[in-house]
């Protein structure tokens, strides 16, 4: 295949993989996105494969890589749970940074294979890109396998904080950036180079253990912006033009999705990246906050109320997720149109814990696009309905947001469910959510509690409905 050729395959991948962004931009096409997006990938594979500078020998390491990495792929995609996809997110992400940072020491010991000059005499620009995909990437690997860690609950999704934790990330940004320029300056020293590798390392860490849990579907989409700029300062480094692409494309979405996901919590970039949100530092949940008292319920009384009812709203959140109930809502949904009632499903641009979570869950239990709505198109339908039957969601829900100046979630949008006549509230207890603080919506007037497993509780409604 020659150059032009290659170049042209590059270009046919760059537009399918548009394609794919604009398709998964919304359920009903994120199939046809999904396909674009692995037709787009295996036009730049095959187009690599055949680029007129491969050898024979890097021609069989790269299909025996395509085979190794494409058969752990297919075995965890199969494997891997709905629930588990954040965490599944994130160590892709890891493994991004960690190609990043193998590719530019490749470059840097061997720059004539790349083109970008020799041993000792690489190109000025050569140097200032493979040092920034180098530290971006390192930083994207450490810092992805901390978020691994916490979604995987293998660490405390609490924020970790220490004493001067501010202080040393920016002394550390300072050298880091400090050892880029002697880098660049030095045309290429090996000590240098990984020093910045190991001190970029150390910053991922750092920069990601003080962030809660209640941030985490902004630090996915960081991450994964993290990550495409990574893989497109390397792509200017080796001269490749789909790397060039595919990183700018997803290190430019990611970043317009974490802008929308700060947004979505009334938060900048700058107060997620500092930490602290979703601090443990609510009171004790109990039965009683003050003078209020909870109402609880069982299944059977919440069969009777839906069944009475002429307008549902569901309201899905991440213990949907854990204990896997997106069917059994799917189903309660179906039982309730057949008699006659209106369902609705509201998610929350936050709900869960990465980026469009809840809206994945609820496509894998085949629940009609048209029956889901974002926060923005539902809130003001909350006045009329019937009831708002909350299923795991907690903060996004929290009435505390617009009332209360002194919440650390004040001025966050929130899906208004307290508007309903009736709240069926479904969680094991009344323990706080991620940002740490109670819901004072359980003890609205208007609220039944509904305490055990999501899952359980569910299904026992189902059954209930249909005597």
């Amino acid at each position: 295949m020659s150059e032009n050729l290659t170049s042209l395959a590059y270009l046919a991948a760059a537009v399918l993989f548009i394609l794919a962004l604009r398709g998964l931009s919304h359920p009903e096409t994120a199939r046809r996105g999904n396909l674009f997006g692995i037709i787009g990938m295996a036009i730049a594979l095959l187009a690599t494969a055949l680029h007129p500078g491969m050898s024979l020998g890097g021609l069989g390491l790269v299909l025996l890589g395509l085979i190794i990495g494409g058969a752990i792929g297919a075995v965890v995609a199969l494997r891997i749970s709905m629930t588990a996809l954040p965490q599944l997110v994130a160590a892709f992400h890891s493994l991004v940074g960690l190609a990043a940072v193998f590719v530019a020491a490749a470059a840097l010991n061997a720059p004539e294979a790349f083109g970008i000059g020799t041993p000792g005499a690489i190109r000025l620009e050569s140097l200032i890109e493979m040092s920034l995909g180098l530290a971006i990437g390192a930083i994207t690997f450490t810092g992805s396998l901390i978020a691994f860690a916490k979604l995987q609950a293998l660490m405390s999704g609490a924020p970790i904080t220490y004493r001067f934790q501010h202080q040393i990330n920016l002394g550390l940004g300072i050298l880091l950036a400090l050892l880029i320029i002697g880098f660049v300056a030095s045309g290429g020293s090996q000590v240098l180079f990984w020093l910045i590798a190991l001190l970029s390392l150390a910053l991922g860490f750092l920069i990601i253990i003080p962030i809660g849990g209640a941030d985490m579907p902004v630090v996915i989409s960081m991450l994964n912006s993290y990550s495409g700029w990574a893989a497109c300062g390397i792509g200017f480094t080796i001269q490749n033009l789909a790397l060039i692409v595919t990183g700018a494309l997803v290190g430019a979405s990611g970043a317009i999705l974490s802008y929308i996901m700060c947004k979505g919590m009334n938060r900048s970039i700058i107060n997620v990246l500092l930490g602290g949100f979703g601090a443990e530092t609510a009171t004790a949940a109990g039965g009683v906050v003050g003078e209020k008292a909870v109402k609880s319920g069982a299944p059977e009384d919440a069969a009777f109320i839906l069944k009475n009812a002429s307008k549902v709203i569901i309201v899905p959140g991440y213990g949907m997720a854990v204990a896997q109930a997106q069917h059994a809502v799917r189903e309660m949904a179906d039982v309730l149109k057949g008699e006659g009632v209106e369902v609705k499903y509201a998610i929350h641009p936050v709900a869960g814990r990465m980026p469009g979570h809840m809206n994945v869950l609820l496509a894998e239990a085949n629940v009609p696009y048209d029956e889901v709505f974002e926060l923005e198109a539902i809130n003001n339908e909350f006045s009329t309905a019937d009831v708002a039957y909350v299923i795991g969601a907690n903060d996004v829900t929290n009435p505390a947001a617009k009332s209360d100046p002194r919440s650390p979630i004040y001025g966050m949008p929130i899906l208004e469910v307290e508007k309903a006549k009736t709240v069926l509230f479904v969680k094991r207890s009344l323990a706080p959510g991620y940002a740490g603080i109670d819901n004072e919506l359980f003890y609205h007037d208007n609220t039944m509690m509904l305490f055990g497993d999501a899952k359980k509780v569910t299904e026992e409604i189902v059954q209930a409905l249909g005597r």
